[in-house]
């Protein structure tokens, strides 16, 4: 049901399993004990950084097959992204599955929107989707910033992107955690052109987005035992 900017499932949609791989620096941060699967070599067994990223988003989706008791002929979709051209780290670490696979490209909010699309095709028309969304600090400064290779000097405060993968399993089986409303965002552009603060971008789209939430559905944040947003401050 369309409320304002948002949608109300007419049944919750449930998030049935995770699955979460990262790599070593990840690994030595503050959640560093929740990931799934923590890997040292920042190649992943592969011999350059996009054909890496395509492996990390093999091992998640492996991982979460595993994980769920679960082989590719359970699964009806999978949605997932990245940050390349293209999605192309995705498309060849998915094209071994056999899955139905929709690309989606929303860079850091690619993993709300595969989960919002998800929410949608699983209460209207699949059992059981999966939804990814990869990315590997090497390849993402290549794509936007300075290739790694010429040895360019990173400013003190620049953003890290992540090098892993968080896969997720939707399916219309009726147990929590649900997916009860969704809310998508608009562009919100303030005109910050600094590609090491990209976080001051992308905060007032959150916020904006958080705001219409309230709105549509007539909450006030204390409805909410957490709300939960990041950046690439």
């Amino acid at each position: 049901m369309k409320i304002g900017n948002s949608i109300k499932l007419e049944s919750p949609v449930c998030i049935k399993e995770t699955y979460s791989l990262a790599g070593a620096k990840e690994g030595e941060g503050p959640l560093g004990a929740f990931f799934d699967e923590v890997s040292d070599d920042m190649f992943f067994g592969a011999d350059t950084w996009e054909r890496a990223e395509s492996q990390i988003v093999a091992q998640s989706v492996s991982g979460l097959l595993r994980k769920a008791n679960l082989t590719e002929k359970d699964i009806d979709y999978i949605i997932a992204g990245d940050l390349l051209n293209q999605s192309t780290s995705t498309t060849f670490g998915v094209k071994d599955f056999g899955i139905p696979h929709f690309g989606v490209y929303s860079a850091c909010a690619s993993m709300g929107e595969a989960l919002a699309l998800a929410a949608i095709l699983t209460q209207s028309a699949a059992a059981k989707t999966i939804v990814s969304a990869a990315s590997h600090f090497c390849s993402a400064e290549k794509q936007f910033r300075s290739p790694l290779e010429q040895g360019g000097q990173r400013p003190p405060g620049a953003s890290w992107t992540v090098t892993g993968d968080g896969c997720v399993l939707v399916t219309n089986d009726d147990e929590p955690p649900y997916i009860t409303k969704i809310t998508t965002g608009i562009i919100v552009d303030l005109g910050i052109k600094d590609q090491n603060n990209m976080g001051a971008s992308m905060a007032p789209a959150a916020a904006h987005t958080i705001a219409r939430h309230m709105a549509d559905f007539n909450l006030t944040p204390d409805y909410y035992d957490l709300i939960i947003t990041g950046d690439l401050g």
